[in-house]
């Protein structure tokens, strides 16, 4: 009897398994040792360089963000409402073949947006406030 006979290598997933770890750790080596190698020839003298301005412009300076936090909000309620029209379409093709049930289910699926919406609105979230 040999020592690895308790073992079966004969399962049929055996090699994909062996193949998808085996990949993973040379995946990972040959990442660990690109980044240590660049890490060793790149020239630190140059940060500098690369911090100055490309061709011509200002000087780079920090400026705070002037963008309102409104636009990234009004987007996201936008997505968020005009993605029950996708839900609704299906619902409104197959609106015979599902009968009462489907109907129901888009009431309640109307009725959660619709409480939604008006949290939302409640909050001050669709009002338009100036930048300035």
């Amino acid at each position: 009897m040999t020592p690895l006979s308790h073992m079966d290598f004969a399962h049929p997933y055996f090699g994909a398994f062996f193949l998808l770890i085996f990949g993973a750790v040379v995946f990972y080596g040959i990442t660990i040792l690109a980044r240590t190698v660049s890490r060793k020839m790149a020239r630190l003298d140059t940060e500098k360089l690369k911090l100055t301005i490309y061709e011509c412009g200002p000087e780079v300076t920090k400026q705070p963000n002037k963008i309102s936090a409104h636009f990234y909000l009004f987007a996201v309620l936008f997505i968020l409402f005009d993605v029950e029209i996708i839900f609704m379409f299906p619902w409104a093709v197959n609106f015979r073949v599902l009968g009462m049930f489907g109907f129901i289910e888009m009431i309640l699926f109307v009725l959660i947006l619709s409480i939604g919406f008006a949290y939302a609105w409640r909050k001050g979230a669709l009002e338009w406030h100036s930048i300035r």
